[in-house]
């Protein structure tokens, strides 16, 4: 018996996760609690859903992606090198003096379609990038991840109003669902409301589902486009600080570095997550 898709990705995660902590941990700085709960979702969409490599990423025809919520780019960085766009051993570099590896995404570092991280502007990115693929009559399609507390920002919402007028079934926003910001819930800081009614009102075509699991993100980002003619949102509900009991729905962890003692608690927990799901037996 060889091993599923489902269960190398779910390795993946767990892997991924080491590492997000890892670079936190050694930089002494970084975003972890929003860079663990879009671990999944950048897991499917680099390993199973995009057209986009290191040898493809000059193609005209690539697929895009423009990660809005810039503050959590660690997780970025560390599916990019298990890609292949840079050496692994560059995420070490992270923040530190002139490294390219810095807390938001940058151009400067390899497979990263664009400069974010003042947020409320990924989604105007993307949107102006997929009516480019409409009127070039190009197959690529643009994926944005958004924040749920960037989604105060209103600029989000006229993009929409774009994304919606122009028919652009090219693109594909997610929103990272975890209903935390930096000070505090989302809904008490500023409230946004039924955000599946509010999308489906602006015109696009919604899906829910469970961002932290693999299988349902496979499945949903295998249906798109969900209705042709209009732009595809995938409301990603999320688990900010995923993976690590302690930091799960801890509003503290936003952006925090372990402890030394914090750091081998969160390691152990993802070996022990790993020996929970062992590979299957031949």
């Amino acid at each position: 018996m060889t091993e599923s898709t489902i269960e190398i990705l779910e390795r993946k995660s767990r892997q991924y996760r080491r590492k997000v902590l890892s670079i936190i941990k050694h930089a002494n700085a970084g975003h972890t609690g929003g860079s663990l709960s879009i671990v999944d979702i950048l897991n499917v969409l680099y390993n199973e859903t995009m057209n986009v490599s290191p040898q493809n990423f000059n193609a005209a025809d690539r697929d895009r992606y423009i990660q809005s919520k810039g503050h959590s780019v660690e997780a970025l960085y560390v599916v990019l090198a298990d890609q292949g766009f840079y050496p692994e051993s560059e995420l070490d570099t992270l923040n530190q003096f002139q490294s390219h590896f810095i807390g938001h995404p940058t151009r400067k570092v390899n497979g990263v379609e664009q400069n974010t991280g003042a947020l409320g502007h990924g989604l105007s990115l993307a949107v102006g990038t997929a009516l480019a693929g409409k009127l070039d009559e190009r197959a690529f399609r643009v994926f944005t991840l958004l924040g749920d507390g960037e989604l105060q920002e209103g600029s989000n919402w006229e993009a929409s109003m774009s994304a919606a007028h122009y028919g652009l079934d090219n693109l594909v926003v997610i929103i990272d669902y975890n209903k935390l910001q930096i000070t505090g819930p989302v809904n008490s800081v500023t409230g946004i409301g039924d955000l599946y009614s509010k999308f489906k009102a602006f015109g696009y075509a919604v899906r829910e589902v469970d961002g932290n699991n693999v299988a349902a993100l496979v499945d949903i980002f295998d249906q798109l486009p969900f209705e042709s003619g209009k732009p595809n949102l995938v409301l990603a509900h999320t688990t900010k600080g995923k993976g690590i009991s302690f930091m799960e729905n801890q509003v503290g962890w936003h952006h925090h570095v372990p402890s030394d003692e914090k750091f081998l608690l969160a390691m152990q927990e993802l070996d022990d997550a790993g020996q929970m799901h062992p590979l299957p037996v031949l």
